[in-house]
């Protein structure tokens, strides 16, 4: 299987490098865009669906939050106009007036209060539903009031208040929103064609309508990498973002009709541990296929030189980064070593599922190969994303399971039990929570550079490479992130020439 994915990835690379780059290009000043994205969500409800690809499409397009992130990282308001805390436990929200729903309902404290104890309550599938859980009571003194008591400290609320998951929703829209999604954001969802693309438009009793240059944006759903690209040399789609057919980079380049950009991200790719299960429960079988890798071969191989080699669950992008792959540096002969130590001197046989993504294709392929060598027979598992979502996300049903997580401060997921990974380690729970509560820059910074070294320590997942953010787009489209700290893609900031 190894074998065959490898050849049908080195066809497709060659039949890329045959494409003609055209020079079709954009009309000027035109207020339609069109982009191309590798996965279709399976709703459209932020706040209820664990999977990346609705944020892509909603997060600050259709819905708002009350705080949002800038491409640098730096934390903005947006429904909060302002914010204030006492010791990161109490924080008080100024929301902006004037604000409405797509539907005409006025925006108003009752709906952050709604949002956040549906996001905490017993039915709620928020894959951030600890953030929520851990407020003790929101309260509304007025319309334009909310004030959050947390059973614990945390001075990164605001921060995870800017992802999708902290989206805010109307109790009159809630239940719905994952066919038709109703929000405050500057574009109100128009139409859902399955399997093909969502298109949305803009709303004009935004408040920021009259800046907004770009009146529809369709998001075109097309998981192939090189039908992404045939799209964009033909002039079906104005915007790649992640970019995933890297052998024809170079090209693109060459050609004054398209703009590449490469940018930072808090994007990690890693391949998933299942810590409860055997023979992965065993933490001398996940140092031995964690030594087994080298991540330079999935950089070169997967990712064509395109990636940071990272060892923990933060990329440079971090002020808090930490290189930690030296703990565990490509070494066969420890790994085979700590495998027969651990009883599997003879070898085991394990499943990886794989969603659809060229890139995590890739690098699936050559992790596989890697560990055949060191006598770790990989079956490979190629799922719809759905799927995937169902037997790894919410079943934990696996061995070994790649994927990427773009959102920042994703080390805080190995703190819940329940989360996919199945990691419980008290020592690192409590350094986490000690850099939460820090009430200085130098405390967080070293709490969690210690936690970040004993996830490591437990090699509780196998971490790979940053995937560093890769857009391809019309050279008369602006205003795209270079950066990605968040994975969200504004559709009021772009504009054509």
């Amino acid at each position: 299987m190894h074998r065959r994915g490898f050849l049908k990835n080195a066809m497709a690379a060659a039949a890329a490098s045959a494409i003609p780059l055209s020079s079709i290009r954009a009309e000027d000043g035109k207020t339609s865009v069109t982009v191309a994205l590798p996965l279709e969500p399976p709703t459209l409800d932020p706040t209820m669906q664990p999977a990346n690809a609705v944020g892509q499409v909603t997060l600050y397009n259709i819905f708002e939050t009350l705080t949002s992130m800038d491409e640098n990282g730096k934390l903005l308001p947006l429904l909060a106009e302002s914010w204030e805390n006492q010791d990161s436990r109490v924080y008080t929200f100024k929301l902006v007036k004037g604000v409405t729903f797509h539907d005409g309902s006025p925006f108003t404290s009752a709906d952050v209060k709604f949002t956040f104890e549906r996001n905490a309550s017993e039915k709620s599938t928020n894959k951030r539903k600890r953030i929520f859980v851990n407020m003790a009571s929101i309260e509304t003194p007025d319309d334009y009031t909310v004030r959050i008591s947390l059973k614990n400290p945390s001075r990164l609320l605001p921060a995870y208040l800017a992802e999708a998951t902290g989206c805010i929703v109307s109790s009159k829209s809630a239940e719905t929103n994952g066919t038709k999604p109703v929000g405050t954001g500057p574009y109100a969802f128009e139409n859902w064609v399955r399997g093909d693309s969502i298109t949305m438009k803009k709303f004009p009793k935004h408040r920021n309508a009259s800046t907004a240059r770009i009146e529809t944006a369709t998001m075109r759903f097309i998981a192939d990498a090189n039908a992404q690209l045939n799209a964009l040399l033909s002039g079906g789609v104005d915007w790649i973002p992640g970019f995933q057919a890297l052998e024809a980079i170079d090209r693109i380049k060459k050609n004054s009709a398209f703009t590449v950009t490469s940018g930072t991200s808090t994007h990690v790719l890693f391949i998933a541990f299942n810590n409860k299960q055997a023979p992965l429960n065993d933490v001398r079988v996940r140092r031995a296929l964690s030594h087994a890798i080298d991540r330079k071969q999935i950089i070169d191989g997967a990712l064509y030189g395109f990636g940071t080699p990272v060892g923990s669950q933060m990329t440079p992008a971090y002020a808090e980064y930490t290189d930690l792959t030296g703990v565990y540096p490509y070494d066969p002969e420890k790994a085979q070593k700590l495998l027969a130590e651990a009883g599997h001197g003879s070898g085991m046989k394990l499943s990886l599922k794989v969603p659809p993504s060229s890139v995590y294709q890739r690098s699936a392929e050559i992790a596989a190969a890697m560990w055949a060598q060191v006598g770790v027979q990989v079956n490979l598992e190629l799922m719809e994303w759905a799927q995937w979502l169902d037997v790894v996300f919410r079943r934990k049903a696996y061995d070994l399971a790649i994927v990427s997580q773009p959102e920042p401060w994703t080390i805080y997921n190995y703190t819940d039990p329940n989360y996919f990974y199945q990691y419980t380690n008290a020592e690192f729970d409590q350094l986490c929570q000690k850099a939460e509560a820090s009430t200085t820059d130098a405390d967080f910074k070293q709490n969690i550079q210690a936690a970040l070294k004993k996830l490591a320590d437990d090699a509780a997942t196998c971490w790979m490479s940053e995937l560093p953010m890769i857009n391809v787009m019309s050279a008369k489209l602006h205003g795209v992130r270079v950066k990605a700290p968040i994975a969200v893609y504004e559709i009021d900031k772009l504009s054509f020439s």
